[in-house]
């Protein structure tokens, strides 16, 4: 168990496998949220030592979806540190001269058994019903001269561990799940170096995480079963067992463990998907974890000065996209129109071709389209769908059928039109804001003797095209006199 007293140092350590999953967002969410917390070190390191997997470009998607996410780490690739280098495949020489220090101190030994022989002596294991059917320790006992003779010899062999015979108990001194046993009894003297020198998962992350002076292992629970063996080489090699805490799974609706069936599961489907940073983390952050048991919007800040392990869940979490979308929501309207107006709707409008790349616009105006757009944005991509109609012109608007049926293609819409159109022309063109609109307005159905449902309906489909579209007065007002007045004449051409 790590010292309270010693400065926090946690790790983050992906396979460039792939691309970054929502489980694995979340252990880096909480690595650097527990960091954070605690003024404390986070650390990224590319555990990369699967060859046949791990791809350069894999690794740069995982940083750029870091990036992404806001986990600035203190250590690692690009950044740099003192207990460098940061990418697995570049530590090879340390892997070897702890497993040589292992094996010339005593703790370790070659095992020259062949695949044939260790299939052997478990079949033998089980014939007899041996309750432990593991490697059954055949070149433990070998005369280390003789040993070394048969390595310089050139024969093929596997570094195995040591471990005590008389060890008791492994107890896992886990911050979320509590003590976790389990019989030593069990463990057999597992490999840590393979025929060709590389090492075993277990060996290298433990030199790693005891060279770099990781304190606490924050990590999927997947992982909870390597943790003895984990334990087994600390406590060979005299290094400080740091405090674990395993993370428990994150599970789709059907209770199954999430995956591609449940819908997206990488994080840059997420982000291009319109999800904002700050929102995705916030979401992730509460799959297992809360502040009080009932604040949901926590913000960036507020996460990583309150982050505890105390209060992480050792039960699943299950994913629901209607909270995520929720909390996105929520993140957008929290925004001011300038905000919103900067780094969501005007980049969403360059991205539909509604706007050109570094047009000038007034920013007062773009303001009074954010105050109107933002309340029916969930998704940042709605900001362009909703303005959309703004940014049409009386040639050029889109009609929905439906919304032409309903509002347009109905005994009366003309007439409705047509007053529409003269009490619209009364307002000046200096003074065409969304309250003059709506006063200019307002008059008919009384004067039609219609109800005003029926009234606003063909105006709004003859202006917006459709009947779902934000406030009548404050889109015309956008929209400007002129189009506006140009619109209803086009419309007035669909109505009876």
């Amino acid at each position: 168990m790590s010292d309270s007293t010693t400065p926090v140092r946690v790790r983050f350590a992906p396979s460039p496998t792939g691309k970054l999953h929502v489980g694995g967002a979340r252990t880096a969410i909480y690595n650097w949220a527990f960091a954070r917390s605690h003024h404390g070190t986070f650390i990224l390191r590319i555990d990369d030592t699967d060859p046949t997997r791990s791809t350069e470009e894999n690794t740069q998607i995982i940083l750029r979806a870091l990036r992404w996410l806001g986990l600035d780490w203190d250590e690692g690739p690009e950044v740099g540190g003192d207990f460098g280098p940061y990418e697995q495949t570049e530590r090879a020489e340390l892997y070897r001269a702890a497993a040589r220090r292992l094996w010339d101190e005593g703790r370790a030994y070659p095992c020259f058994c062949t695949p044939d022989q260790l299939a052997a002596d478990k079949a033998a294991a089980q014939e007899r019903k041996d309750p432990f059917q593991g490697y059954q320790r055949r070149c433990r006992g070998l005369d280390p001269a003789e040993a070394r003779s048969r390595v310089e010899a050139g024969e093929p062999y596997v570094l195995r561990i040591k471990v005590p015979l008389d060890r008791g108990d492994v107890v896992v001194h886990d911050a979320v799940h509590g003590d976790v046993t389990f019989d030593a009894k069990e463990l057999d003297d597992f490999v840590i170096q393979r025929t060709d020198g590389t090492p075993t998962y277990n060996f290298a992350t433990v030199v790693d995480d005891a060279a770099m002076r990781i304190t606490h292992v924050i990590r999927g629970d997947d992982h909870l079963s390597n943790t003895p063996r984990q334990i087994m080489v600390y406590e060979a090699l005299g290094a400080p067992v740091p405090t674990f805490a395993h993370l428990s799974m994150i599970l789709g609706a059907d209770g199954k463990k999430l995956s591609k069936r449940h819908g997206a599961t990488n994080v840059e489907e997420y982000r291009d998907a319109g999800y904002l940073s700050d929102a995705f983390v916030n979401y992730l952050a509460l799959l297992g974890w809360s502040l009080d048991g009932e604040t949901t919007i926590v913000p960036r800040a507020t996460l990583a000065a309150r982050f505890s392990l105390d209060h992480v869940s050792k039960n699943p979490a299950t994913f629901d996209p209607d909270k995520l979308d929720w909390i996105n929501a929520t993140y957008l309207n929290a925004m001011s129109d300038d905000e919103f107006a900067r780094k969501v709707m005007v980049p969403e409008l360059v991205s539909a071709h509604l706007m050109a790349p570094g047009e000038r616009r007034d920013p007062a105006w773009l303001r009074a389209l954010a105050r109107v757009v933002k309340p029916r944005t969930k998704m940042s991509a709605d900001a362009a769908r909703v303005a959309a109609p703004v940014f049409a012109t009386a040639a050029t608007l889109a009609y929905d059928e439906k919304s032409v049926a309903k509002g347009l293609a109905r005994q009366g819409a003309g007439a409705i039109l047509d007053a529409a159109s003269e009490a619209l022309g009364t307002v000046d063109a200096a003074d065409w804001t969304a309250e003059a609109v709506d006063t200019a307005l307002e008059a008919l159905p009384e004067e039609l003797g219609l109800k005003k449902r029926l009234v606003f309906q063909a105006v709004r489909v003859a202006v917006c095209g459709n009947l779902v579209s934000p406030p009548l007065g404050e889109t015309m007002a956008l929209v400007g006199k002129d189009d506006c007045l140009a619109r209803v004449a086009r419309a007035r051409t669909m109505a009876l």
